[in-house]
């Protein structure tokens, strides 16, 4: 006789292995992003919370639990804590039609609160509009030269005939509910839409998720927390600007780090890795930078994400003493001295055609008291030589005083 099989997992977590493109956040990651912040608001009745990308309901589900247990004191009838709880403190946005329905089959149990309808699963009857308060309004891109004016789609990638989802989502499109217009937030959680493919080109697709959180930043919430790819670390397609806006924000307090991305996301392949992140608006300070590997911390360490005199983030803690040590003696930056594109002002096919740049003094044979440049040709080790300071027609020198 076979023993029967009482294994249930959590729906939330099996949807978060479905996608890569707009991915769905499993409830254990959920709770960590939640874990950011302060153990005091769960136990407040007056602060909101608006996840603006909702797509399984994950994190409202999440606060509700938490604000369910936080309040019991302060409002001991529990239907009366859930009613309060969710139509006063709870908000969200769902990114498509379907996501919206999903987070409130989450949220309230039923994809319809509307309380004039017979209600037979939903767990509160507070709302008189069949959204509650998760929102889905269809938004259209707004076109200019071919791109979006609000998130840069494409126009022959994005412009759909009726009934086909857009991919403009409503939070970065200027088009939010009067509802959460007129709101002032505790906290804006969420994980974004990562990017929007560029004529159907994955390597030349275009970064979103920055949006969302620029976005966020100006409705000004005491807390923001999202999920994004840690692809904002080195800057890139339309990142740098936002780059240097993150790194150069004391607000940036707690910054977890997943350089492999599936060890955040099981099942999915995210290059440059994944991140979360708080944001305090009241409390300026050093971040806490977290490195994880796999499910363990490898690293922690309280710094600013700019070091003195750098313009880069260095993301391995290790890293950091390293560098402290070296600008102590104040000396000359390598990077001074030679360029990633030319290094020392030689073509990266110099090698190979160096007639091609009307350098005839290059010789295949040592000559006396120069030096020798030594690279590859077709993954072959070549060396060439030529007179020490010899001048390149452009004005530089190969070989200049360090």
């Amino acid at each position: 006789m076979k023993t029967q099989n009482n294994y249930n997992p959590d729906v939330l977590s099996c949807l978060a292995n479905l996608s890569s493109d707009e991915v769905f956040t499993p409830p254990k990651l959920a709770n960590e992003v939640l874990d950011l912040l302060p153990k005091e608001i769960w136990r407040d009745k007056n602060a909101t919370f608006l996840d603006p990308v909702s797509k399984s309901g994950v994190f409202l589900r999440e606060i509700a639990k938490r604000l369910l247990e936080g309040l019991e004191d302060q409002i001991p009838d529990k239907q009366k804590r859930i009613d309060h709880i969710f139509n006063r403190q709870i908000f969200g946005i769902g990114i498509t039609e379907l996501t919206a329905l999903l987070s409130r089959r989450s949220l309230y149990c039923s994809k319809n609160p509307n309380r004039t309808e017979k209600l037979k699963y939903s767990v509160t009857d507070v709302f008189d509009n069949e959204q509650g308060n998760i929102f889905f309004d269809k938004t259209n891109h707004t076109w200019q030269n071919g791109r979006c004016s609000f998130c840069g789609a494409s126009q022959s990638e994005y412009e759909r005939e009726e009934g086909l989802e857009t991919h403009a989502y409503q939070f970065i499109h200027n088009k939010l509910n009067d509802k959460i217009k007129n709101m002032k937030f505790d906290v804006i959680i969420g994980n974004p839409p990562y990017q929007l493919g560029d004529s159907g080109a994955f390597a030349s697709a275009s970064p979103l998720y920055h949006k969302f959180v620029q976005q966020a930043k100006k409705l000004n919430p005491r807390y923001l927390a999202m999920i994004i790819p840690s692809r904002w670390f080195s800057g890139g397609k339309g990142l740098d600007e936002f780059r240097m806006e993150m790194l150069k924000d004391n607000k940036l307090r707690i910054l977890h780090d997943y350089p492999i991305g599936a060890d955040c996301f099981p099942g999915t392949r995210i290059a440059g890795g994944v991140c979360y992140f708080l944001w305090d608006r009241d409390n300026g300070g050093l971040c806490k930078v977290i490195s994880h590997k796999g499910e363990k911390i490898v690293s922690e360490m309280t710094r600013p994400l700019l070091e003195k005199d750098a313009d880069t983030f260095i993301r391995i803690n290790e890293a950091i003493p390293i560098l402290r040590k070296v600008q102590v003696k104040k000396e000359r930056s390598f990077s001074e001295i030679v360029s990633a594109r030319k290094p020392f002002g030689l073509p990266s096919d110099f090698l190979k055609n160096p007639e091609k740049y009307a350098l005839p003094k290059i010789s295949t044979t040592p000559v006396d008291g120069g030096l020798t440049i030594i690279g590859t040709v077709s993954y072959k080790t070549t060396k060439r030589y030529v007179k020490k300071n010899y001048l390149l027609p452009s004005g530089s020198r190969i070989c200049r005083s360090i």
